[in-house]
């Protein structure tokens, strides 16, 4: 069955010290560097509050030309248009997008420049500011309990306070702040031991099947998002 996780190994229990990330951690495939991404901690910094999030859950997404075989799931499958453009720059700028036109989701750009690859930050933990998280949940009228504070990418980019498309292609890396916003990745200094892997989560056809296994978290953990196929995908 295509919704059945491939468990890899499970985590250690202490995922270890941070450390800023640098953009060549994020050179490589989708693919290759989501996994890296679990554990690790996105900080932002706005007028109403400061919030951390640990990443527990990412999916992978290949720009056009990108890796062995084309991905018909990406926003980056017909090449450059002015909604993708953050992703065809430089690795670690936020890619936030807008879903369903009221989401704003954030994605890790990773990769060469010119290469449109991207990795979804699909959900986390809230590790500091959670009162801030709540009311901006709250100020959207849904009020959830912590565990689903950052429990899929709409709710994660409105915990982090990122909004399409003011914050789009904010510099993770840098620090450099936009439209009074600062963002900041750290990565473990040693990456999980276990990770699972799955199809992506609501994304139509074959790109939401077993044939694109580009989903990853971290086993067990309750902030992950529940499995639901895209239209299409069987």
């Amino acid at each position: 069955m295509h919704d059945r996780p491939v468990v890899i190994a499970r985590p250690s229990a202490a995922e270890g010290p941070h450390r800023p990330v640098r953009r060549e951690d994020l050179a490589g495939l989708p693919v290759e560097v989501a996994p890296r991404l679990l554990g690790a901690l996105l900080s932002t910094s706005l007028p109403d509050g400061d919030v951390t999030v640990r990443i527990t859950e990412v999916e992978a997404y290949h720009g056009l030309g990108s890796g062995d075989i084309a991905d018909p799931g990406s926003h980056a499958r017909m090449g450059p248009t002015a909604r993708n453009a953050t992703m065809w720059g430089e690795a670690g700028h936020l890619y936030v997008y807008l879903s369903h036109g009221i989401h704003s989701c954030v994605n890790v750009v990773c990769g060469p420049v010119g290469r449109g690859d991207g990795i979804l930050l699909r959900a986390g933990e809230i590790v500091e500011g959670a009162d801030v998280a709540r009311r901006r949940r709250e100020a959207k009228g849904v009020a959830r309990t912590d565990r689903d504070l950052a429990r899929g990418p709409g709710r994660l980019g409105d915990a982090v306070g990122l909004r399409h498309a003011l914050h789009d292609g904010i510099d993770a890396v840098t620090g450099e702040p936009r439209a009074d916003a600062v963002a900041r990745l750290r990565v473990l200094e040693r990456p999980l031991a276990g990770i699972a892997t799955g199809p992506r989560v609501g994304v139509a056809g074959i790109a939401g099947t077993a044939a694109y296994p580009w989903r990853f978290w971290i086993p067990g953990d309750p902030t992950v998002s529940v499995f639901r196929p895209g239209r299409g995908a069987s």
